[in-house]
This record gives structure tokens, C-alpha cells and sequence, in this order.
């Protein structure tokens, strides 16, 4: 480890802020473990209590349609494609059902940037899902969705949002971010919100009251100072609103599946030949998330993306929290990655890594009792061998 890397980790261990210069060097660096220590040091001084979190929730894909084009996306569909759908509010209503029979709290609701549906029939949506299910949170609709709502309306954003938080939404995922350099964006998607309004929305939920996660697709076309970027502009919003609760990262995946892939795409840039960033990668980066994002309180693992072992890992490597059961995924399954896991790995993974599981909201506020059996002595957590 070079003395620069180490005065850096130093740095951040005892509470520091480290400039974009000082994570460009982390990011540069490859002493993994050096970096996961610190950024592990970092989450137990954030977080000393002797839990690990995770929740139950569910992603209801209302709609696949998108009038936006993205190279990396195998999920969305033109508006008058033979395999487009919108879901009928039943539909909805029975996969909420069968949430809250699991155990779950929230649901994660995401569709694509439809051309044609009207601010109402969201509001409509929104009142029938708590009408029903007042119990139930509404993690919905990315900022790129938001966004589209508000142009399509012709109404100011503000107003939107105002309306459908009336309706019944309860925080925003972090959705659609990617790297939030406008360069990175313009080559890899055309038709989507750019870094601006991606951060704007956010901005107004936050100044409304609101809570929300920010994310970041990393490992295709963008450099690690754009990577840098990204999390400095992540930073510098919740300096500003501190409306963000949770971080959550993981590697671009190949759309295998997509009708184009390694085709030829007016515009687009060709994914198939994106060497995957893998584990080393991942895990160093997450682990640096947690070192910069220093007023961001919760980084999420990504074991929907990355795997058990890995995602388990992650806990390690600056996680606090093992994201969610995820009791239906569609996005990332299309692109050919399908990792699954039951409630009780999720909870062996947090016990594994020497720790107590606990069921959260979105809030992050503990919504379950402490399993007697995990408040027995555990052997000391020792980092585990990490393959490249």
C-alpha cells in the first residue's frame, strides 16, 4: 500500500472528508483489503449497533413501455410492441396482497417512461393501493419517471410531485441514475433525463419532506473520474437537503437477452463488447462509497446483481444493510442476471458476518422483535479471501 493510499485511509477513518482528488487515488489503487478495513472501520463508527439490516418489499413493474432507449436495458419495450403491458390496478393489488402476506411493508414501483399515460391514472393508482394497503409504503417511480411525468403533464415538477405524494407516494427509489455525468449519459441512453433534473428530482422531493435512496450503475463506458463525479454530486445534494437515506451501487450487466444486443443501434453504443467489472471491482468500489459519501448514512449491498457470497461480503466492505428480499425483480433478470435468495440466507449472510439481523422500513426504523437465538456470543468477524 502506497503511503499516499494509506494517509488517505487514515483520513477517513477518523472522520475526515476526502476530496474528489484523494477517492480518484483510492479508486486507482488496488489494495482491496486495505480499502474494505477502512471503509468497515468507517460503517461500525456509523453504525456500532450490533445489527444488520434488511427489508421485505417487492418490485412491481407496472409497465414496461419507454419511450426512452437505452443500450444497457433488456426490459423496456416501444409503446406498440407485441410484448408491451401496462398492469391493471387488480394485477397491482394482488401482487401487493401477496407481499403483505410475506411479510412485507413496501413496494418498490418502477415502469418505464410511458409516452401516453396521464398524471391521473398514477394518482388513481396511488389512492387505490392505500385504500387498500395503508400499511404498505410506495417506494415509487425514478427520477427519470418524475421527470417524464412533469413534461408530459406540462406541469411544474414541484406540482407533480406535490400531487402524487396527495396520492399516496411514500420515498423515491434512486432508479435511472447510471453515472450522473452528462457525457457518460448521452452515450450509453438518448431520451432520458439528464445529471441536472436526475438530481433536481430528488432536490424537490427532499424540500417537500420526502426521503430517498441514490444509486450508481458503474463498470461500462465511464471513467473513474467520472465515477468520482457521480459520488461528488451525490454528496454535495444531501449537503444540501440531507434528504438521501441510503446509497446503494453495482456493476453494469450485459443485456444478453435484449433483441439488439451486439447489434447495431442508430446512436447507441454497442454493450456486448463492455468487459464486465467484476467482484474486486465491485466491492472496491462500494467500499469507497462508504468512505466519500461520509453524510450519507446507509450504503446497500447489491446481492441481487453480484450474488450470495459477494453480497454477503459486502457487509464488510462498507454495507450496512443487505437491501431487500426482493420478492419479484424483472429489470436485472432480463438482462440475464438472476440471483435469488430466501429470507433466511439474507439472515444467515448478516449472522455469518458476526452480526444480528433486523427487518427495516424504508425509514430505516426496525420493524421486527431480536431473534433470541442471534443474541447469543459470536465468534470475532475476520475478512474473508476475496477472489479477483
Amino acid at each position: 500500500m502506497s503511503a499516499e493510499v494509506a494517509r488517505v485511509l487514515a483520513k477517513a477513518v477518523d472522520g475526515e472528508r476526502i476530496s474528489t482528488d484523494e477517492c480518484l487515488t483510492l479508486l486507482r489503487s488496488h489494495d482491496l483489503t486495505a480499502i474494505g478495513h477502512a471503509a468497515d472501520q468507517v460503517t461500525r463508527r456509523l453504525h456500532p449497533e450490533p445489527y444488520r439490516t434488511y427489508n421485505i418489499d417487492r418490485n412491481i413493474n407496472y409497465s414496461n413501455v419507454c419511450a426512452a432507449v437505452c443500450d444497457f436495458c433488456a426490459f423496456y419495450r416501444p409503446l406498440k410492441h407485441e410484448e408491451a403491458y401496462v398492469l391493471s390496478t387488480e394485477e397491482i393489488l394482488h401482487k401487493i396482497e401477496e407481499t403483505v402476506g410475506l411479510g412485507g411493508d413496501q413496494i418498490l414501483m418502477q415502469g418505464g417512461l410511458h409516452p401516453t399515460l396521464p398524471l391521473s391514472w398514477y394518482e388513481d393508482l396511488l389512492r387505490a393501493i392505500k385504500q387498500a394497503y395503508p400499511q404498505v409504503n410506495i417506494h415509487g417511480f425514478s427520477p427519470p419517471e418524475l421527470f417524464h411525468f412533469a413534461k408530459v403533464s406540462k406541469l411544474p415538477l414541484r406540482e407533480v410531485l406535490e400531487r402524487l405524494k396527495a396520492a399516496g407516494l411514500g420515498s423515491l427509489p434512486g432508479g435511472g441514475g447510471e453515472i450522473l455525468v452528462d457525457r457518460v449519459r448521452k452515450e450509453i441512453t438518448r431520451g432520458k433525463v439528464l445529471t441536472d433534473d436526475w438530481l433536481n428530482v430528488h432536490r424537490v422531493w427532499h424540500e417537500l419532506g420526502g426521503k430517498s435512496s441514490g444509486t450508481m450503475m458503474f463498470g461500462h463506458v465511464e471513467t473513474l473520474e467520472d465515477r468520482v463525479e457521480h459520488l461528488d454530486r451525490i454528496r454535495q445534494l444531501q449537503d444540501e437537503t440531507g434528504g438521501f437515506t441510503a446509497f446503494i451501487c453495482w456493476t453494469f450487466q450485459a443485456p444478453e437477452h435484449a433483441p439488439w444486443f451486439g447489434g447495431d443501434r442508430a446512436g447507441g453504443v454497442d454493450m456486448s463488447k463492455t468487459p464486465e467489472a467484476g467482484a474486486f471491482e465491485y466491492l472496491k468500489t462500494q467500499a469507497i462509497s462508504r468512505l466519500y459519501l461520509d453524510n450519507v448514512p446507509n450504503i446497500q449491498s447489491s446481492w441481487v446483481t453480484q450474488g450470495d457470497k459477494i453480497g454477503g461480503l459486502a457487509l464488510m466492505f462498507g454495507a450496512n444493510d443487505m437491501g431487500s428480499l426482493m420478492i419479484e425483480e424483472n429489470v436485472v433478470a432480463q438482462a440475464g442476471t438472476v440471483y435469488h435468495l430466501t429470507l433466511e440466507m439474507i439472515r444467515s449472510l448478516i449472522r455469518d458476518a458476526g452480526y444480528i439481523p433486523r427487518q427495516r422500513n424504508v425509514f430505516y426504523e426496525y420493524i421486527d422483535e431480536t431473534d433470541p437465538q442471534d443474541l447469543a456470543p459470536r465468534a470475532s468477524r475476520t475478512l474473508l479471501p476475496v477472489l479477483n
